[in-house]
């Protein structure tokens, strides 16, 4: 609903503004690197969540541009592949990371998962961008171990690299 999706900005735009402390000499760039669920994938792209993020950004008069450099169907072996010409074409302040969908429901290894989120987090620190990182879920039938496995990948990387972590995309939607 709108409600929930509000609520969701909000909670973006809190840890987005924590990550934006002592941002004054970065570029005004936040980069959504995402998969279908940020590129708006079966919606019109003004209902799409990164839409809404650019128009709350604007309505709190925070100067801000929001890429959305998301691709529906990309797994983070995609992404790994491409962040450093994203991040070349953008120079963001902020990378808001929202891969990982795609690797769990096709079953990919979570290692593999796990390594590509971490390249594509140093690429982005290394580029001097802040990291947000946004987690996912898998359903039930992907069985309770491999659930649990994939979740703690984001808290893992979290903790790792030091970055925000948004645990679940869709909380609350």
């Amino acid at each position: 609903t709108m409600g929930n999706s509000v609520s969701m900005l909000r909670k973006f735009l809190l840890v987005l503004a924590l990550l934006g402390c002592g941002l004054a000499q970065a570029g005004p760039t936040i980069l959504v690197f995402g998969d279908s669920l940020s590129a708006a994938y079966g919606i019109s792209r003004q209902d799409g969540w990164v839409t809404l993020l650019q128009e709350r950004l604007r309505q709190q008069r925070l100067d801000y541009t929001v890429a959305n450099a998301s691709v529906s169907g990309e797994t983070t072996s995609g992404g790994a592949s491409r962040i450093a010409a994203t991040l070349a074409a953008h120079k963001p302040a902020i990378v808001v990371v929202a891969l990982g969908a795609n690797d769990g429901l096709r079953g990919l290894p979570l290692g593999q998962m796990r390594e590509n989120l971490a390249a594509i987090i140093r690429a982005a620190e290394k580029s001097g961008s802040r990291v947000l990182l946004v987690g996912m879920q898998m359903p039930p039938n992907y069985g309770p171990q491999y659930t649990r496995d994939y979740a703690q990948v984001f808290v893992a990387l979290a903790r790792r690299f030091k970055c925000a972590l948004v645990p679940f995309l869709l909380a609350g939607v």
